[in-house]
This record gives structure tokens, C-alpha cells and sequence, in this order.
């Protein structure tokens, strides 16, 4: 594998020899010196640890790190990058990013200054099975389009403590995932988005952030596609959701579970788990899931909602329609709760309300709908604030508080302070049963961007929305698919179909069908 981390004990002296400094990728400069860049591994002898430097790139396409198979570790640095990218290549491997780990490499960075200006300029990217971002003490600020600021792909992992990471554009979120996803850790820090589609977290991976401050100024706080989840711990989120990415949902809210159908997360549940912190909405509801199985739990978490839509599980327009509802299962620990479910007919609730929870709302107010089974144990209480439709309650006699309203247990008025003891219900058949490529379209709300066009054209580098893809064959992954292997050089990616195609998903025993070119 080819090196090229800068090291700094020779550094220093081939500045006090002749000014001339070695750079990783494009140049770097130190007290106003600019240099060519060089292989590092040509300096074997060097040490593995390059600090006080500037490290800059403006091709399009290039890096100004790249960490390429090698352990490499870098203090008290800047990094600047500015030119353009387009197509898959940027979100699948890390084309065009400020700092690019890949092939197994074990990159460590401290005290950096990382600030991107391009289209598809993410800032720090793990990519592959092995390789592993270890960053901490740093700031990462992202201005384009389709710019995250610490992005994890195939299967790779990403380490980041104390971390102030700001992005400007849309679909580029702070916290960021994509195709094959991977192993994603927070701790501390603050992140903020300010993007249409680019909430605080874009999860196709298994990603955990402890005590840090999440926040998105425009878009969801937190997405989950798919077979992946989000873990939080003693962390804040305050979501304002104020532009819709697209036509697929016209629901706004602060956290979203659900499969896109776009081939890059693969099928399964979808998990959403909170303990401690607070959970701010301030536009729109709490909890939207769709066209996906899903998990959520809470616990001690503080709630803030700027309406009484505290979960909804229904269709939007991702999926297939009449089998793009959500099948959830809800809990609640310790937990404090206020607002409306709303279950609609292609999607089921089990919701269990435990360790002195309290629920004060309604379920389905406007009649029977999905199926929903809610459990109370301890002393946990619901406090109806509206007439209320479920299908099965296990509860004792204490539990429950009508408040003057009825709660209609499969179609039968339910009795005060009497006990029951219910079932949870059974997933909807037809929902979350998630083929790729079969819904009206695969536009993500994190929005990977539309800039497919024809071939030697510019992209237009309007925000939005990824197109359809089928499903990546299962395997290994952060997210259960296979990593995507990156092309040899000169070779082109695995590219989805162009906007408003359909890719079937084959048949048991078939093999995937090759995805048309998409026009870039």
C-alpha cells in the first residue's frame, strides 16, 4: 500500500534544509510555505506522526489526507478542501472528501481544522471492512451540497470525541452513513445541520452518541433507513423541521424510521433507542415510521413537541403502495409521555408502558385502524385525552384513566379500574415487507443529491432526493448488505437506475438484475 501520511520529524528538517515541506495529497503549507505533493512511503524512515501543518486540495474529485492501507496519525492540523464531485462515487467511497481512510488503514486525528467548500466534499470518510477513524478535539465545517461531516461506508468504523462539527448544505448531515454502512461512535461534541434533507443523523449503519448536542435547523434530527439503528445516550436533540426533501411525505417531525427503497440499506428493523437527555421537536411531531419494521425505546428521556403528534406509523410514498405502513413495537421506561398515536390501517402498535411510566393522549382518535395492543405494567398509567381505538390492553385495575373519554378495546368500551390481559398483535402481513424498487419512487429524505444527468454534462446540483436502486446483495455490513467494492481505477461505480425507474427484486434463486445506467 502507498503512504501518505506526513511525518513530522523530517518535517522539520527539510524545512530548515530548504523550506520545502512533504505533503499527503495536493499541498500543504506551513509558515506560508507551499510544497508538491509526495509518497510518504518514499520517507520510510520518518516518524508515523505529522502535526503543525496545513493540508490542502482543490481537485476535483481528490483528497488533501488519504490514508490508504496504512496506520497514520496527525496533531494540531488544518485541512482544507475545495472542488466538486458528482454521482455515487463520493457517497459509496469517499471520492473528493477532505480526509479519505481506506483499505483496512487506521487513521488517528487530533486537534484538526477541517473545512470543505465543494459539491460532494464530506469531511472525514471511513471506508471498508477494517478501516478505522479514530478523531477527537477537532472541528469539521462542511458549506456544499452533499457534504457530511464525518461519513462511514462498507463496513468500516468511525471513532470521534469532543467534536464540533457544522454543515451548511443540503443532504449533508453531520453524522452521516451510506451503503454497506458500518460502526459509528460519538462521544461528546456538538453537531449541527442547517441543510434541507440533513438532519443531525443519517443512520444506514449501527451508530451511538453519548452526552453530545445534536441539532438541525431545517430538516429531521434523526433518520433511520432500514436495518440499522441509533442509540443515544444522555444526549440532547432539538429538531426543527421545516422543509420537506421531496414529495414523498408531506409529515414533518424529529425523529424517522424508514426504508427508502433505494438499495442502500437493507431490509429489516429499524431501531430508535434513547436513555436519559431530552428529545426536542420544534415543528412538527416526535416519531414518524413507514415502510419498515421498527423498534423504539425511551427511557427518562425529556420530551418537547411542538404539536400533539407524538407517534405516527403510516404510509408515505416510500414502499409499495398498500404495503408500506410501519410495524412497530414501542417502549417506554420510566418515561414521561404526551400526545396522539396515530396507527393507520396498514400498520400495527404493541406499545408497553412500564417502571412508572405515564402516557396523557390518545390512540387512532377518529376510529379503529391498525392493529394496536398497549401494556401497562407496575405503576405505570395512560390518561386518555381523547376517545381511543385499540385492539388488545394488559392492565390492571389502577392503570388506565378515562378522563371522560372511552377507550374501545376490540370495538368493547373499557371498564375503569377493572384489569386485563390482552396479546400483543401480530405485523401487519402486507407492511414493511420492503421490495426494493417497487415503490413510486426512492427519494431519501437525507437526500443524497439528484444530480444525475447526461453523460458529460454538468450536474444541475439540485438538492434532493437519491433514485431507485435495487437491493445490494446481503452479506457482511454495518447495515447487513454486502460493502460495496470501490471499482479499479478508471472504471465507473455500481450506479442506480435513473429517476423513476423500477428495479424488480428477483425471485429466490435469480440472480440480481443488472441496474441500468443512470444518466450523470
Amino acid at each position: 500500500m502507498r503512504k501518505r501520511a506526513l511525518l513530522y520529524a523530517n518535517l522539520l528538517a527539510l524545512s530548515a534544509a530548504g523550506g520545502l515541506m512533504l505533503s499527503a495529497c495536493g499541498s500543504h503549507t506551513a509558515q506560508s510555505q507551499e510544497t508538491t505533493a509526495v509518497n510518504a512511503a518514499e520517507a520510510a524512515s520518518q516518524s508515523d506522526t505529522s502535526e503543525n501543518v496545513r493540508y490542502e486540495n482543490t481537485e476535483n474529485g481528490g483528497h488533501a489526507l488519504h490514508a490508504d492501507g496504512e496506520s497514520a496519525s496527525y496533531n494540531n492540523i488544518s485541512v482544507v478542501k475545495s472542488g466538486d464531485s458528482e454521482g455515487d462515487e463520493p457517497d459509496f467511497y469517499g471520492e473528493n472528501a477532505a480526509v479519505l481512510a481506506e483499505n483496512g488503514a487506521k487513521l488517528t486525528i487530533s486537534n484538526a481544522d477541517i473545512t470543505t467548500d465543494g459539491k460532494h466534499a464530506n469531511g472525514v470518510f471511513s471506508y471498508g471492512e477494517g478501516t478505522s477513524v479514530d478523531i477527537s478535539d477537532s472541528t469539521i465545517h462542511t458549506k456544499g451540497d452533499g457534504s457530511g461531516g464525518l461519513m462511514t461506508t462498507g463496513g468500516a468504523s468511525m471513532n470521534a470525541e469532543n467534536l464540533n462539527v457544522t454543515t451548511e448544505g443540503n443532504s449533508s448531515a453531520p453524522i452521516r452513513s451510506d451503503r454497506g454502512g458500518g460502526t459509528v461512535t460519538v462521544t461528546g461534541g456538538h453537531y449541527e445541520s442547517n441543510g434541507v434533507g440533513s438532519p443531525a443523523i443519517y443512520s444506514t449503519a449501527d451508530i451511538t452518541a453519548k452526552d453530545a448536542e445534536l441539532v438541525s435547523n431545517a430538516s429531521q434530527g434523526v433518520v433511520v433507513e432500514g436495518k440499522n439503528s441509533v442509540t443515544l445516550e444522555n444526549t440532547n436533540v432539538t429538531a426543527n423541521h421545516t422543509k420537506l426533501n421531496g414529495s414523498n411525505s408531506d409529515v414533518y417531525q424529529a425523529v424517522m424510521l424508514y426504508q427508502s427503497m433505494s438499495g442502500d440499506a437493507d431490509e429489516g428493523t429499524a431501531s430508535f433507542h434513547m436513555t436519559g437527555g431530552s428529545l426536542t421537536s420544534k415543528n412538527g411531531g416526535m416519531f414518524f415510521v413507514n415502510n419498515t419494521t421498527a423498534e423504539i425505546s425511551l427511557e427518562n428521556v425529556a420530551l418537547t413537541c411542538a404539536t400533539d403528534d407524538l407517534l405516527r406509523i403510516a404510509k408515505a410514498g416510500w414502499g409499495q403502495e398498500g404495503s408500506n405502513g410501519g410495524n412497530v413495537t414501542f417502549t417506554a421506561a420510566n418515561q414521561k409521555l404526551e400526545g396522539q398515536a396515530t396507527v393507520d390501517d396498514i400498520s400495527t402498535l404493541n406499545m408497553y408502558l412500564k417502571d412508572g411510566s405515564s402516557y396523557t393522549g390518545a390512540v387512532n382518535t377518529d376510529g379503529a385502524a391498525g392493529s394496536v395492543y398497549v401494556e401497562l405494567s407496575g405503576d405505570s398509567t395512560w390518561t386518555l385525552t381523547g376517545d381511543s381505538y385499540i385492539t388488545s390492553l394488559t392492565c390492571g385495575t389502577d392503570n388506565v384513566k378515562l378522563n371522560g373519554h372511552t377507550l374501545y378495546v376490540n370495538g368493547t368500551p373499557y371498564t375503569e379500574g377493572t384489569a386485563s390481559e390482552g396479546t400483543a398483535v401480530a405485523a401487519y402481513a402486507g407492511s414493511g415487507n420492503t421490495e426494493a424498487g417497487t415503490g413510486e419512487n426512492a427519494d431519501r429524505p437525507d437526500g443524497a443529491l439528484t444530480d444525475k444527468t447526461a453523460p458529460g454534462e454538468k450536474a444541475p446540483g439540485a438538492a434532493g432526493q437519491k433514485p431507485n436502486g435495487g437491493a445490494p446483495e446481503k452479506g457482511k455490513g454495518g447495515d447487513g448488505q454486502t460493502p460495496p467494492q470501490k471499482p479499479a481505477d478508471g472504471q465507473q461505480p455500481p450506479e442506480k437506475p435513473a429517476d423513476g425507474q423500477q428495479t424488480e427484486k428477483p425471485a429466490d434463486g435469480q440472480q440480481q438484475p443488472e441496474k441500468p445506467e443512470s444518466s450523470q
